[in-house]
């Protein structure tokens, strides 16, 4: 076996190791400016491109990210509005997709072409419509935190419905009807059959949910308020203009790494779940369901 291995690998492609050196270099250039900015928050003076000795003094020190109220209170309102993205865009994504997806009528086309229609369009643009619709009509909702969850939600949520659509696709309705057949409602068919059936589809969802609110920046600083609604994004855009300490570096790593170890957390889960499904289908294949009674055996 091993062998066979060895005589595959040798007769890999030329092309293969050139899309693998593509692949290498890219990774390589992409993570090159992390590498720096986490290198330059262990600075020990107050530049960010000149290097004058290690220390601490960023991550530990009174004026580091997690003692000056202005990096930290950033952090925190970073955290909420992904979390309240996720709790939000999650469940109403995945009622819209399988409601859109079970519909069957005229409308049921240009609803699922209208459900997707911010993918489409500029964030820019629908940042603007989002700030003179709060601002002129819908005067209830304040600008602020309630505006900013309200923007990333109409945001995200196309993206959520794309995904459980996806997966969706590779359901058969039959299940649903099966579990209705043997006297299960609608409710307890979605939440018995449907939903467990989803869940990978529903972890990535609320991965994607997380990330792309972590690093927005246009929506949120339209539907901003006051200094307490600044995000870590919005931070770096401000301070970044201004005379920025390496604590702003450190700020920037702290949420580059959160995203780095949800995501890998997710993927890991994912990976469960897709396993589990294989060896159910495995098991489902080597032992024949007993027949009815009545049946005969084929």
């Amino acid at each position: 076996m091993r062998s066979e291995l060895v005589i595959r690998a040798r007769r890999l492609p030329w092309g293969a190791y050139a899309l693998g050196a593509i692949v290498i270099a890219y990774l390589l250039w992409s993570l090159a400016p992390v590498a720096i900015a986490f290198l330059f928050s262990f600075n020990r003076g107050f530049s960010r491109s000149v290097w004058q000795g290690f220390s601490l003094q960023w991550w530990t020190g009174p004026n580091s990210v997690f003692h000056d109220s202005m990096y930290y209170d950033a952090i925190k309102h970073s955290f909420l509005l992904a979390a309240f993205a996720v709790i939000i865009t999650v469940p109403l994504g995945v009622s819209l997709s399988v409601f859109l997806s079970r519909w069957r009528g005229r409308t049921s086309r240009p609803a699922s072409l209208l459900a997707t229609l911010p993918l489409v369009v500029p964030e820019l643009v629908l940042s603007l419509a989002m700030f003179f619709l709060v601002t002129k009509l819908l005067h209830f909702i304040s600008l602020g935190t309630p505006a900013q969850v309200l923007g990333q939600v109409t945001f995200i949520l196309p993206l959520v419905i794309v995904i459980t659509r996806g997966r969706l696709a590779s359901i058969p309705i039959g299940f649903e009807e099966a579990a209705m057949d043997l006297g299960a409602s609608p409710l307890a068919a979605f939440r018995l059959v449907l939903v467990p059936l989803l869940a990978p589809a529903i972890l990535a969802s609320a991965i994607v949910a997380f990330a792309v609110s972590i690093d927005d920046f246009v929506i949120t600083q339209y539907m901003a308020s006051t200094a307490s609604t600044t995000s870590v994004p919005m931070l770096i855009y401000n301070a970044t203009r201004g005379s920025a300490t390496p604590a702003l570096n450190a700020t920037a790593i702290v949420m580059a790494m959160t995203t780095i170890v949800v995501t890998g957390t997710g993927y890991l889960l994912y990976r469960a779940l897709s396993r589990r499904e294989q060896i159910t289908a495995v098991a489902g294949d080597q032992f024949p369901t007993v027949p009815a009674l009545g049946e005969g055996v084929r």
